[in-house]
């Protein structure tokens, strides 16, 4: 039996894949798709995450089929190769990529042989075979990393024993995640290492293509890419590291910095050197504002990865109580959602908070409606602001959709990301 979810966070698996190339530098997808496709997959991540789109092609310039009642009686593969041909022509990309809407899935074209075709003349020209029902944008971010493990990533590529991938922050899906991977960027920059973040700094196809040299995958998501990962490991021969949540604030970004330190078995005076001198800039901000801030007892409603940093920065580095955390992602493996739930509720000095799993806007809304405890402080969703208002609770935007502010480079992660943070809630107080 069918149900109606009132605001779902997030697309669908094509809306996911779409976002990632779209932030790839020079990478053009193309879409096998009925009319409308490019437009609501676009707007249902890019358009809702700060006001950010594609620079390179985004929304109603993708190149479409647009499959009509003709494609889907007769097959649309002509209409396809036709389109293909058109991009290539028109718009200069480093790769195109085929990406099947929900029409093209349920006729089964087989794209792969129309992309063959430009293989074979040296143009490189991708399938990746996932319509939109077959899961939501997570999906589509795992979908596209598979990809490029069994079609782009070259096998043939020399070791640096400094290079690292980040993996597990999801462009438009987090509306921080420029500002999110240049932050994670800086910090292992100053450890001497070289970090692929794939989606900043102008890298694009070739850095995918020689991530195979990586002397380790940095993984920051308490549950999603376990699958790519594997891949990585069984095929290039490169281990992973999880890290299972964001880390905001110094007291969890100080144990990331030494986790990739051990893992990566990097010099220990170098490694403590750089946690003391980010500390010491952290701290000498935060010493000026105390007084500042009255007791805040809060509650969150954001994705997994948002939810754990946000709830361990107030609870454990300025010392807030949380009352409510809502994972607003459809998170379903069992052994999932106790990793999360033990992130979230293993706090050095708060209690516990009830965590809940809700997707329904619905349902998110009343658990925030009939919560027994005070709560003062809101982080969440655009979604999530009116719920706040009713309630009269101090509200922060700070997680997906986000459609009420412009966000660049800004972020809530890492030792300075956390300063932006606190400024936020003072200045929402």
């Amino acid at each position: 039996m069918s149900e109606i979810m009132e605001n779902p966070k997030g697309g669908c698996a094509l809306a996911g894949i779409n976002s990632v190339l779209g932030a790839l530098d020079r990478v053009c997808p193309i879409f096998h798709s009925g009319p409308g496709c490019c437009m609501q997959s676009s707007a249902s991540e890019q358009g809702q995450s700060g006001h950010k789109s594609s620079c390179f092609v985004s929304s109603v310039s993708i190149p479409s089929s647009n499959m009509l009642e003709k494609e889907v009686v007769f097959g649309g593969v002509n209409k396809l190769r036709t389109t293909i041909q058109g991009a290539v022509d028109i718009i200069d990309a480093d790769a195109y990529f085929v990406l099947t809407g929900c029409t093209a899935g349920i006729i089964g074209d087989d794209i792969a042989s129309v992309t063959n075709e430009f293989l074979e003349k040296g143009i490189p020209v991708y399938p990746i075979e996932t319509p939109g029902f077959t899961g939501d944008s997570n999906l589509g971010y795992e979908t596209v990393w598979n990809t490029f493990l069994d079609k782009v990533i070259e096998s043939d590529v020399q070791k640096d024993d400094k290079l690292v991938n980040i993996f597990g922050i999801i462009p438009y899906h987090d509306p921080f995640w420029s500002g999110t991977l240049e932050e994670i960027d800086r910090i292992l920059s100053r450890l001497g290492l070289k970090v692929n973040t794939f989606f900043t700094k102008g890298q694009g196809i070739e850095d995918v293509k020689k991530s195979s040299a990586a002397a380790l995958n940095i993984i920051v998501n308490p549950w999603l890419f376990k699958g790519p990962a594997a891949k990585y490991e069984s095929k290039f021969g490169v281990p992973s590291l999880r890290i299972p949540g964001l880390f905001v604030g110094a007291t969890d970004t100080t144990k990331f910095v030494r986790k990739v330190g051990e893992a990566l078995n990097l010099d220990k005076d170098l490694v403590e050197k750089v946690i003391a001198d980010e500390e010491r800039y952290v701290y000498n901000y935060l010493g000026q504002a105390i007084g500042v801030l009255s007791w805040k007892r809060f509650a969150v409603v954001a994705d997994a990865n948002n939810a754990v940093g946000f709830t361990r920065y107030l609870a454990n580095d300025y010392s807030f109580t949380p009352v409510l955390v809502i994972v607003s992602e459809p998170v379903f493996r069992p052994e999932d959602k106790e990793a999360i739930i033990k992130e979230i509720t293993d706090l050095e000095y708060a209690r516990p908070p009830k965590v809940l799993f809700l997707t329904d806007q619905y349902e998110i809304n009343q658990a925030i409606r009939e919560e027994e405890q005070e709560i003062t402080l809101l982080v969440g969703s655009s979604n999530d602001r009116e719920i706040a208002l009713e309630k009269e609770i101090q509200f922060i935007l700070g997680s997906f959709p986000m459609s009420e502010r412009l966000i660049f480079n800004r972020t809530y992660a890492g030792y300075r990301g956390s300063l932006t943070f606190t400024e936020d809630i003072y200045d929402n107080n």
